[in-house]
């Protein structure tokens, strides 16, 4: 009897060790609200966030109030960007001076990063928005993305420099978000409703494999120092997957919040976070080597503040959200109507802890 209940203690004793070395310390935060600022809004939704890579200016894609530019080291707006209602997808290129930015109109809005004029506005799609656009650097090319489709997804391939069109190539999916690229030629395409990622050329755009994944990936980001691959999957039941870039082998699978809609890696912390927002969460998960990944908390945001980004100088962290009224739609079948609080856009900075 006395043997037996050793036994029990010593594996309570195990397991409970486990669970520890499986999450953050206790008690400890991982990051902390330090700011939040409240600008002035419409009713208009709002899509991706992005700063500027080494500076302090968050670029955000506030649809109908245009592209906003935030200085987070003076915490102000320093610009609402001309011409850019319908702002929906920022990328940001200081090498080449220039911001390129998808639009829900599907053109391609061009913007001087000194000035913060714009440059140009170009049709690309003619059957709907651009969702967003990814820079490639062994190809030295921009590849627009569109939104949504019934049938056909459309990547649209420009010159960095000079934001001429080279190419159009077609796929028969309906929704394909951002790829990654491993710099060396190779983009990293997710289908998040085939439950796919593609393995593209990213020159030819040709498909040169391609790797079945248990959820519907939505965001991808490739770790240079590991050849891994991180996947953000949207659904009823959200995951983390990490998997070998080389071989498509999944490395570990963690679940993480609903609603996911930003997925950052944190290399210099050892940490990759989620932004959900619907259950208005931010899932943080450690990194401990090449093959070791572990959950290490929630930390509770807001609803609705899906979108994120990261300042690499400091590791804070950017989310955006909005007061905002359901109401039912005119009929039972009919979705709910969404409203948007005038003046209650906000942006809110989480510090590392």
């Amino acid at each position: 009897m006395i043997a037996k209940s050793l036994k029990q203690l010593l594996t309570t004793i195990i397991v409970g060790t486990l669970f520890l070395c499986g999450t953050a310390n206790a008690g400890e935060t991982l990051y902390k609200l330090e700011k939040r600022t409240t600008l002035p809004s419409s009713d208009t939704w709002w899509d991706y966030v992005k700063m500027e890579p080494g500076g302090s200016r968050l670029f955000m894609a506030r649809v109908a109030d245009g592209l906003t530019v935030f200085d987070v080291d003076e915490n102000k707006v320093v610009a609402d960007v001309k011409n850019s209602i319908g702002a929906n997808g920022p990328l940001i290129l200081p090498e080449y001076g220039r911001a390129y930015v998808a639009m829900t109109d599907g053109t391609l809005l061009t913007v001087d990063l000194n000035t913060l004029e714009p440059i140009e506005r170009s049709q690309l799609a003619i059957d709907g928005g651009l969702n967003s656009a990814i820079y490639d650097p062994a190809t030295k090319r921009i590849h627009a993305i569109t939104g949504t489709r019934k049938e056909i997804s459309t990547y649209f391939s420009l010159d960095a420099k000079t934001g001429n069109l080279i190419s159009k190539t077609t796929f028969p999916y309906r929704k394909m978000d951002d790829p990654a690229t491993d710099g060396d030629g190779t983009l990293f395409a997710p289908v998040r409703y085939d439950d796919l990622i593609l393995i593209l050329d990213s020159k030819t755009l040709q498909e040169k494999d391609r790797w079945s994944v248990p959820c519907h990936p939505a965001k991808v980001k490739y770790q240079k120092k590991t050849q891994l691959l991180f996947i953000a999957c949207i659904g009823e039941n959200p995951l983390f997957l990490a998997l070998n870039a080389k071989t498509g082998e999944e490395v570990a699978r963690i679940p993480i919040g609903l609603g996911q809609d930003a997925l950052i890696v944190d290399n210099q912390r050892g940490r990759i976070i989620t932004s959900n927002g619907i259950d208005g969460t931010m899932t943080v998960i450690g990194q401990f080597g090449t093959n070791n990944f572990r959950y290490l908390g929630t930390v509770y945001t807001q609803i609705g503040a899906r979108m994120m980004d990261i300042d690499k100088r400091t590791g804070h962290l950017y989310l955006v959200n909005a007061d905002v009224t359901k109401s039912p739609g005119k009929s039972e079948t009919d979705e709910s109507i969404t409203t948007y609080h005038d003046d209650s856009f906000v942006v809110m900075t989480y510090a590392p802890q």
